[in-house]
């Protein structure tokens, strides 16, 4: 229900939008306003897998991907036909009226798993939601959810001619407090950003601890877990360069300080060890 009324709310925010844009030319303004396209998406869905327990190459993985995606596209174009009974449809939509609402049933037919031999006019058959992998309530979502959108369109049309899109969040991700970004998994559970400014922004994948959790590990484990895949960025304990192998080569206490708090955001064990952080003397 939240994510139901999350994409209802930002369709309406989205909508709202293109009257107050600015366009980067004359032509894009104009076929905007004809058009009236959103981009309503998601982040994170990498991460929600992991807390779920769910290999990402998976049935069960792709049921659930497929059917919040589903929910998401089949949500905006309900409300978007609300806001058409309400505003009118978008100014192009009488001369693709046919196509459209054509495009609308195959994706209710693949949120119902329908045979190949029901979709109109493709070449290519999406993968329907699967009732075998998909959970219940998310599968029953997802078919209200297109159930709506057809009906509505059909009575009043749609005030958007798109409504979702599927693409990259890396920046908005990271603001966002996200652990992956766009629809892909983590590609590394640590990750260096390079910043503009020199240095390098550290991030660590804070979904690992509440997967390991939902897998059943115990706090011990995923406390040895975690600190093994992120390393502890820390002098002390280290087996072979620490505070006291470094000061047998005679690093002075503040010189050893100083390594100790650039070690968490350096790429690596050498990127401490430079001029900047020890001087040009040493």
């Amino acid at each position: 229900p939240a994510l139901r009324h999350a994409a209802t709310l930002w369709t309406i925010v989205l909508e709202v939008s293109v009257l107050i844009a600015q366009y980067p030319s004359q032509r894009i303004a104009e076929m905007s306003y004809a058009f009236r396209p959103l981009g309503l998406g998601f982040a994170n869905l990498g991460a929600l897998l992991m807390q779920l327990g769910l290999p990402y190459d998976s049935d069960k993985g792709r049921a659930v991907a497929g059917a919040l995606s589903a929910i998401l596209c089949g949500e905006g174009y309900a409300t978007s036909a609300e806001l058409a009974a309400e505003l009118g449809p978008f100014a192009a939509y009488a001369a693709n009226r046919e196509p459209m609402l054509r495009v609308i049933r195959n994706h209710r037919r693949a949120a119902y798993d329908a045979p190949a031999s029901d979709y109109e006019q493709l070449s290519i058959t999406p993968t329907g939601l699967s009732t075998l992998h998909c959970p219940a309530e998310l599968l029953a979502a997802s078919r209200s959810a297109w159930d709506r959108a057809l009906a509505l369109g059909e009575q009043h049309g749609f005030r958007n001619a798109q409504a979702t899109v599927c693409a990259p969040t890396g920046t908005i991700g990271l603001i966002m407090d996200c652990d992956t970004t766009g629809v892909e998994p983590d590609y590394a559970l640590v990750k260096f950003k390079k910043l503009a400014g020199g240095g390098y922004f550290r991030i660590i994948n804070q979904s690992v601890p509440r997967a390991l959790e939902r897998l059943g590990y115990v706090p011990t484990d995923i406390a040895r877990i975690v600190r093994y895949v992120s390393g502890s960025g820390s002098l002390e304990g280290a087996p072979h360069i620490n505070r006291d192998s470094l000061a047998a080569k005679g690093f002075a206490p503040e010189d050893l300080a100083r390594i100790e708090a650039a070690l968490p955001s350096s790429f690596e064990l050498g990127f401490a060890f430079n001029r900047w952080t020890l001087g040009e003397a040493l």
